[in-house]
């Protein structure tokens, strides 16, 4: 495909993580993005985020505001006579749930998918001129081409997008630009060759056709080295606009280290020299290129211009921040031993279904505690992290390493890979105050995720407060009126 001419974008100097389920949310995404930097939402799980905040009530009409803008009105019809509770529903109510995505998804799912990331996105856009971005998980592939589609209607400014090769996805969005329906692979396992499977996505079939040409946004992969990044350059089916280049030091999913696994005592992986990117090669690529991983300090975004980049993306500083969508309890209890030396933290290595290592940090009444990990039943009722794979009878089916065992196993699983798994579903629905209702005393407990940055939160919080917001990352960074390099 013949790859589209490049945006006239004046890129940002800091770009905000695309944090977690919800935790990148439009507030926080739109307080970035006022101040003329990058403000990112996370586009992980939008559909069910949508359906839950209308299930309890919309109370600041924020969302419904937002579904009278989205052209697909039957859609947004049908998702509130559906979901949507005046008054919110009862504490012992448990949500009602979406269905699973599959490769045969209904088209109910896939408008929903839709909605919910335009409402986001257009939330995040409204009341300023600034650039808006989403971050999407090349893991999670099945509710790619709604996000992303979503997303654009709403007007997103960048993709970012990382947790795997991302090679196709710049064709995805010339396509959807262009009004034209796109496919993307979805990774099955145990496919043989001649059954590759494809997910096609028309936008014709969900806005009426023709569909209307959109603006391509920005794309941005996120990458652990330069060979990844030279292949992302160089064979992706579109124009890739930049790189976010991610130390192991970020939160969230880690690539997995280099060469043969060693841990260290506390059973965490073993980075070494082979796990620093190679700058140089990367920005021999000509592509403007940001650094993640501990950079928020302005010594570091003063040494990454200097070595070249167009600036940092900053995750665990914004995570904590009064416009985030973490619950107010959990910052508070994270800033509180930050500032008092005694948080604790653990790139887990088997936390994730993934199998990618997960930074998880250690807090009373979490699933980093094991007596409340083991407590938890099992079970799989969101199933973003499910994998396709090839059953014996040639039928494709789904499963989750976090899933019931005997579930996992029957479906073929090996059972070693459901040991320690923690449901990242759940856990981090709970960590922003939308999760399940388990039984009348029972929620779902929560998983937080950081970046090694965690433990030096106290240099934004002034005068005993333990709390900060957005913009005083921003004038930390950049200075009070924010005078720094504004990027190329």
């Amino acid at each position: 495909m013949k790859q589209s001419e490049p945006n006239q974008i004046h890129h940002p100097v800091i770009i905000q993580g695309g944090m977690g389920v919800g935790v990148s949310n439009w507030r926080l995404a739109r307080a970035i993005s006022s101040r003329g930097q990058l403000g990112v939402v996370s586009g992980i799980a939008l559909a069910t985020v949508l359906v839950r905040r209308l299930q309890d009530g919309d109370a600041d009409g924020n969302i419904r505001r937002a579904l009278a803008h989205c052209p697909l009105k039957d859609a947004v019809r049908s998702i509130e006579a559906r979901y949507f509770l005046p008054g919110g529903r009862l504490m012992s109510q448990p949500y009602r749930l979406i269905p699973q995505y599959s490769l045969e998804s209904p088209d109910e799912l896939t408008a929903l998918t839709i909605v919910g990331n335009f409402v986001e996105v257009w939330l995040a856009k409204e009341g300023h001129s600034g650039l808006v971005g989403i971050n999407l998980l090349e893991k999670t592939q099945l509710p790619t081409l709604a996000s992303l589609y979503g997303a654009m209607l709403a007007g997103v400014d960048y993709v970012l997008m990382g947790a795997g090769i991302p090679r196709s996805i710049p064709g995805v969005l010339d396509r959807f630009a262009a009004g034209q329906a796109a496919e993307l692979r979805i990774f099955v396992e145990g496919e043989t060759n001649g059954h590759e499977q494809r997910l096609t996505l028309d936008p014709a079939h969900f806005t009426g056709a023709p569909a209307p040409t959109l603006r391509r946004p920005a794309f941005l992969a996120i990458v652990s080295s330069s060979a990844l990044a030279t292949t992302l350059a160089s064979k992706s089916n579109g124009r890739v606009d930049g790189l976010i280049v991610e130390g192991f030091t970020a939160g969230g999913h880690n690539a997995p280290p280099r060469g043969l696994p060693q841990f260290n005592d506390r059973g965490e992986p073993v980075y070494g020299p082979r796990d620093t990117p190679d700058l140089d090669s990367i920005k021999a690529l000509g592509l403007p290129f940001w650094l993640a991983g501990s950079c928020a300090h302005p010594d570091q975004l003063t040494a990454a211009l200097a070595l070249g980049a167009t600036g940092v993306q900053i995750g665990t500083a914004f995570a904590f921040c009064e416009e985030s969508g973490l619950k107010p309890e959990i910052k508070l209890a994270v800033l509180r031993r930050s500032a008092a030396g005694t948080l604790a933290m653990r790139t887990d290595p088997r936390a994730s279904p993934t199998g990618m290592p997960f930074k998880v940090v250690d807090l009373y009444d979490t699933v980093s505690d094991p007596e409340v990990y083991e407590a938890r039943a099992r079970t799989c009722d969101m199933g973003y992290l499910r994998q396709p794979y090839r059953k014996e009878d040639g039928t494709v089916g789904y499963r989750c390493p976090a899933e019931p065992e005997a579930s996992f196993i029957r479906k073929g699983g090996d059972p070693a890979d459901a040991v320690g798994r923690k449901c990242l579903c759940n856990g981090l629905m709970a960590a922003i105050g939308l999760g399940q209702t388990v039984s009348l005393s029972e929620d779902e407990p929560p998983i937080v995720t950081a970046g090694d940055d965690v433990m030096d939160l106290n240099r934004f919080l002034k005068n005993g407060n333990f709390s900060y917001h957005a913009a005083d990352v921003l004038d930390f960074m950049l200075g009070e009126t924010g005078a720094k390099p504004a990027g190329i």
